[in-house]
């Protein structure tokens, strides 16, 4: 086996980095110029890179978080040294060659490894940490507490949305520059969803805002409030009606409307409700509002065929989130995924080995992947889309020159690309890798379209 383990390919280094300025700064360091001392084993890679200083800057990285270290003082994580070293890393054995970690690394590289191992020896079983409240009566009484004001909140927003139906859907696009008034006098959506905050109810406060932004949205926009509505409405009589649902469908209304599962809590759980498999890493994508940045990794285990999503959060573009996951990565490792009718989400727990470069997923063709998704609808009725890999597929723009398709090699079937999809470039990238002739694209199969958020070329590219 190579002694500095699989090596990842320059796609998979960009797609760590936080921003495209990040991107075009890393790539400048990609020389062996500026480095010295660089070396690398199966785990990690290390160097010191020249920079204004008299002091070169360290830099190293472990493969099997990614985590990353620097004295440099950028506050990007990682920075520029670090997607350099790797890019350099990735360009061959001639660069930097294989060795010990230098002291400084291997400190750094041995503290990391401790930690870990104080984490699981002090969690039951040596799984994640307990987080098991000091009174559980009180976290007793206070988990009634909120439920009891979800559920005001939810009989409020019933009553909201029969005054809306009353006064009809079209009153909602008069006031307040079309963020408007669900019913006479109801107020805003906007202080709708201000009390459902108050309520504790995070995720129907999330849907209340998704109604004032259909409102005015364009043509036909009081169908489509409708059934924005009857889906609020369908999730607040599950909410109410709680104790009458199914234990899967009941923990996915419970998730629906913001009541969450802690992730040690699922890994400190029965070691059968872990899956173990070698998961292979098929997007990893970053939203930013400007507070906090959410990370989605998508994966799909090689024996069992499973999707999982991975969330992770960071304090904006400063503070990323802390696992990152380069597309076209194998993982052996174990998740959990939290509960619901149709899992999805999942809790990443003990790594079996460090992660690996993949194969090309194999794939469906876009009838399948509606199958697919409308079975996860029937289980998950308030589900935007459902993730897929399509195999042979053409991305080909509209006759009109306005929207964009992913087409069968047959030509019997033909998907639209969800409109909040990558733009212009990230299209014509698509187009690009294709040439015109069939690939492989994973990405989200919903009711909008499909969202593509990777390519393979036969190296994943990141759309």
């Amino acid at each position: 086996m190579n002694p500095q383990g699989e090596r990842w390919t320059t796609d998979q280094v960009l797609a760590l980095a936080p921003d495209e300025a990040s991107r075009r700064a890393g790539g400048k360091l990609a020389a062996p110029g500026p480095w010295s001392e660089t070396g690398a084993d199966a785990s990690a890679v290390w160097g010191q890179c020249k920079g204004s200083g008299k002091k070169p800057y360290r830099t190293a990285v472990d493969l099997n978080g990614p985590a990353f270290s620097c004295s440099c003082p950028s506050r990007k994580f990682p920075c520029k040294h670090a997607l350099g070293l790797l890019l350099l890393w990735a360009g061959g054995d001639r660069e930097v060659a294989a060795g010990e970690p230098a002291p400084w690394a291997g400190e750094w590289l041995a503290g990391r490894r401790e930690r870990a191992e104080r984490s699981a020896r002090s969690a039951p079983g040596g799984g994640a940490p307990s987080r098991a409240p000091a009174d559980p009566e009180a976290a007793q009484r206070r988990a009634e507490r909120r439920l009891q004001r979800i559920g005001a909140g939810a009989t409020e927003l019933e009553q909201r949305l029969e005054d809306l139906l009353q006064s009809g859907l079209t009153s909602a696009g008069r006031a307040d520059g079309g963020t408007s008034r669900p019913g006479g006098g109801g107020g805003s959506w906007g202080e709708t969803a201000a009390r459902m905050v108050d309520a504790q109810a995070p995720g129907l406060a999330s849907r209340v805002r998704e109604l004032g932004a259909v409102v005015a949205s364009g043509p036909d926009w009081p169908a489509r409030l409708l059934e924005e509505c009857a889906l609020l409405h369908l999730l607040d009589q599950g909410f109410l009606g709680i104790e009458r649902l199914p234990a899967p469908l009941a923990a996915t209304v419970r998730s629906r409307v913001g009541l969450t599962t802690e992730a040690a809590d699922l890994l400190a759980g029965p070691e059968a409700a872990t899956v173990r498999d070698r998961w292979l890493v098929l997007a990893q994508q970053d939203t930013d509002d400007g507070a906090l940045t959410t990370r989605r990794i998508f994966l799909r285990g090689e024996r069992t065929g499973r999707m999982a999503l991975h969330l992770s959060f960071g304090g904006g573009a400063r503070r990323p989130p802390g696992l990152a996951l380069p597309p076209g990565l194998v993982l052996d490792a174990d998740l959990a995924y939290y509960p619901g009718a149709r899992p999805l989400r999942a809790a990443l727990g003990e790594r079996h080995a460090p992660a690996v470069p993949g194969p090309v997923p194999s794939g469906c063709g876009i009838d399948a992947a509606l199958a697919a998704y409308g079975d996860a609808l029937r289980d998950d009725p308030w589900l935007d889309s459902w993730p897929v890999v399509l195999s042979e597929v053409t991305p080909i723009p509209g006759r009109d020159g306005t929207g964009w398709q992913l087409a069968d090699a047959d030509g019997e079937s033909a998907l639209p690309l969800d409109p909040r999809g990558p733009g212009q470039t990230g299209l014509w990238q698509l187009a690009a890798i294709s040439g015109g002739a069939p690939i492989t694209v994973f990405g989200e199969c919903g009711h909008r379209g499909f969202l593509p958020l990777t390519a393979w070329d036969p190296a994943p590219v990141s759309l």
